[in-house]
């Protein structure tokens, strides 16, 4: 049986991967360290699409979480033709001001995590010559962002790390695609259904479903790299085009230098 892995798995953009990929007829190992949510969103995947669904409820963010889900797999003789990973924390402050434990945490989720199950399943599917990856950077990866600078730097490096992998191994028949969104329609931004409903209409926001249905299609289709939203690729193609020295003048206005005194 071929399989698709998706980290995160029990919520936000990593249960709608998981759903476009099961609606798809793959079976899923849903991964994530919420284990109620696993358990449900395995549970709705089973019965609305009739597939298999392995659960494997681990943190992500320690060191040897990679190597653990690849072992299990091996021993169960679960063979993965898609990886998705998703997994993903945000942490807002500034880096003197962020707990050094917590810096470790993202930095060992997004980067260590990541290069590991691309590292051990992208052996697999190398050998087979066949095989999807698909990695979530952001759109904050083409920008220095401060107040969120070690989680763009992270998907900086997700953004160089996933292109660097296709090179190696789309000649084996094994894609790697790199997905960079913007911002997505969350209660994380703490803001008015009203307000978020404006911004998604607006195109400032992005479902999650939306992202997760393009970033499948952009997977299969074998590309190496999507930016969904037009809004979104404004943003970055402004931001790849503009002078560092324009950033320091921002930062240098009255109330921005107040909030960054604050966090």
């Amino acid at each position: 049986m071929s399989y698709a892995l998706i980290t995160g798995a029990s919520s936000g953009i990593g249960r709608h991967y998981a759903t476009e990929l099961a609606r798809r007829g793959y079976d899923i190992i849903a991964v994530s360290n919420q284990p109620e949510a696993l358990a449900t969103t395995a549970e709705e995947l089973r019965s609305g699409f009739g597939v298999d669904v392995r659960t494997m409820c681990i943190d992500l963010a320690c060191p040897d979480s990679a190597r653990t889900i690849f072992d299990e797999c091996e021993e169960q003789s679960l063979e993965v033709e898609v990886l998705v990973c998703n997994a993903g924390m945000l942490l807002f402050g500034t880096l003197v001001r962020t707990e050094a434990e917590r810096l470790q945490k993202i930095i060992d989720l997004h980067c260590t995590t990541t290069t590991l199950l691309v590292r051990y399943f992208g052996e697999k599917m190398k050998e087979r010559g066949r095989g999807k990856i698909l990695i979530m950077s952001s759109s904050t990866a083409w920008l220095p962002y401060p107040t969120i600078s070690h989680y763009s730097a992270t998907k900086s490096y997700l953004k160089s790390f996933a292109s660097a992998t296709w090179y190696e191994l789309h000649r084996h028949g094994v894609s790697v695609t790199a997905v960079f969104p913007g911002a997505v329609d969350t209660p994380f931004y703490k803001l008015s259904d009203k307000l978020r409903r404006r911004f998604v209409s607006l195109g400032v926001m992005m479902r999650p479903e939306t992202i997760a249905r393009r970033g499948v299609r952009a997977m299969m289709r074998g590309r190496r790299r999507l930016t969904p939203g037009l809004f979104t690729k404004l943003v970055v193609v402004v931001c790849a085009l503009l002078p560092a020295r324009v950033l320091d003048l921002f930062l240098r206005l009255k109330p921005i230098k107040e909030l960054l005194e604050r966090v």
